[in-house]
């Protein structure tokens, strides 16, 4: 997530920051992070219907979706204030995700430096291993 952040101080998430800047972020989640206390960034949202596919479950799409989001949560501190592109997501969808699952990501930077940042992760639902990411991110500039 780019842009300013709102800290979110009722509810479920108080605590958490979201950002508005993202139109198809906001539609698609809305999506909370925070920093936790060993500098890992952590990303989440709540599974609501519109999330689910025709069986009931999230929709591979929407993992995905929250996967490539998480790129750039988890690349946040590499990044060092630059814009990015995600250049390549792969996943491996290890559970089905109900809906009311609190859905969160977190993963590490196994590269960085220069302009190309590999990233790994894991979406889990309610505490459970979702999707296995890995993705890379490109930088392309300053934030506007």
């Amino acid at each position: 997530m780019s842009g300013p952040r709102q800290q979110i101080t009722e509810g479920e998430f108080a605590g958490w920051e979201r950002s508005d800047s993202d139109d198809f972020e906001r539609y698609s989640g809305p999506y909370y992070e925070r920093s936790e206390p060993d500098g890992r960034r952590r990303i989440a949202f709540r599974a609501e219907a519109r999330h689910m596919n025709g069986h009931g479950v999230m929709h591979g799409g929407c993992l995905m979706t929250f996967a490539d989001a998480a790129l750039f949560t988890i690349s946040h501190d590499a990044r060092a204030g630059q814009r990015g592109v995600t250049l390549q997501l792969a996943g491996d969808f290890l559970e089905p995700v109900p809906e009311g699952a609190w859905v969160e990501a977190t993963g590490e930077v196994v590269r960085g430096g220069g302009k190309t940042i590999f990233v790994r992760g894991m979406v889990t639902a309610d505490g459970t291993a979702a999707l296995s990411f890995n993705g890379i991110v490109r930088k392309i500039g300053e934030r506007r």
